[in-house]
């Protein structure tokens, strides 16, 4: 098994296109870490960089302690899942899982050792005479991961692997990864842009935006501290509400934060760290989840009630997901299943106020 370390790592195009710019991400043996961000962030840029299928244009990129940059891909003890399973359409599942080592000289009897022992843990072991055109999406994904694990590499790297399935298989799919991860004790590095795939997969998530890391942390460090306002709003599903030309104010020596429609308490503990702030804009941000119906209130929360009118009601069974309008800005709202709501009606809600954040409007940074 090994660690992984992008060190300063950039991708430069012709026309002074730059994909990776000033990668710093240290990855820890053993560690499931998700490259997570819109189309287009670098995050596939990075892990082709990585499996050398792309040049590094500045920067190291090591697998344990040994530098890679110009180290072809087949010998960097690596193996990659992609998107598309490219999978051989005319080889069995058996041939497909096989191909790789017999490439690598390994002996008859210790390739279908690897290969039918990998498929019964896989519970592929009865579609091996299949061709992948037999076979369904989900299996197809099992047969491309099984063609990486019978390599027994240091690194796996997953590029978008869910992508081409249902909903369904999608969420059977990232249990199956994660205990996958938990029994073979194998470095992992996942490439998606899908926030929920990051968030119950990763040991930590790397956040890229335009060629840059944001932030890296835990899941939960992401959604309690993001770093700012790109990663609060990636982050988290429905998405932070943004609350913009909002103002920090102090009164009698307590602070608020006053929005086009609303006056929000700041929570005393936040005091020393706001208080700099004072009579300065800046951007509210509010999860859904932090908005609750007046009366069905958590005990726990430091409640600021508002009135706001109902736009869109979504039924959800477990949750009602409110679109509400006030001052002509729109904001979400994840409420108890009980809560009686209908379009056009002004309800009151409650504003835990405990868990707002607060956005520097030049620097987009957490306050």
């Amino acid at each position: 098994m090994a660690s992984v370390s992008f060190r300063s790592v950039y991708k430069r195009y012709a026309g002074d296109v730059v994909a990776v710019k000033d990668l710093n991400i240290e990855v820890a043996d053993k560690e499931f870490l998700v490259l997570v961000g819109p189309s287009g962030c670098g995050k596939t840029t990075s892990l082709r960089m990585l499996a050398g299928l792309e040049e590094i244009s500045d920067g190291e990129i090591l697998i344990g302690d040994r530098v890679v940059n110009n180290i072809a891909p087949k010998d960097r003890d690596i193996a990659m899942v992609f998107q598309s399973y490219a999978l051989y359409p005319h080889m069995t599942v058996y041939e497909n899982m096989a191909f790789g080592l017999r490439l690598r000289k390994v002996p008859k009897e210790e390739i279908d050792r690897r290969v039918r022992e990998t498929a019964k843990s896989l519970l592929i072991d009865q579609l091996l005479d299949r061709k992948p055109r037999q076979l369904s999406g989900g299996q197809r994904q099992r047969v491309a991961v099984g063609r990486a694990i019978v390599r027994e590499p240091q690194v796996f790297l997953m590029d978008e692997p869910l992508s081409n399935l249902d909903a369904k298989l999608r969420v059977e799919a990232r249990a199956f990864i994660s205990k996958l991860h938990q029994r073979l004790g194998t470095t992992f590095i996942y490439v998606t842009h899908d926030q929920v795939e990051a968030m119950t997969m990763g040991t930590r998530i790397a956040v890229m935006s335009a060629g840059e890391l944001q932030q890296i942390d835990t899941p939960q460090n992401l959604y309690d501290h993001p770093a700012n306002i790109f990663v609060a709003g990636f982050i988290g599903s429905p998405s932070m509400n943004f609350f913009e030309h909002s103002r920090l104010v102090d009164e009698g020596g307590k602070l608020f934060v006053e929005t086009a429609s609303y006056r929000l308490p700041v929570p005393e503990h936040r005091y020393e760290r706001y208080r700099d702030h004072v009579g300065t804009e800046v951007i509210l941000g509010l999860r859904p989840e932090v908005i609750h119906d007046s009366h069905y209130t958590p005990p726990s929360i430091q409640p600021a009630p508002i009135e706001a009118n109902v736009d869109v009601v979504e039924q959800m069974g477990n949750e009602k997901i409110l679109y509400l309008e006030e001052g002509g800005k729109t904001f979400v709202a994840r409420l108890d299943p009980r809560t009686q709501a209908h379009v056009g009606q002004r309800i009151q809600v409650v504003i835990d106020v405990l868990n707002m954040h607060l956005f520097d409007v030049k620097t987009q940074k957490a306050l």
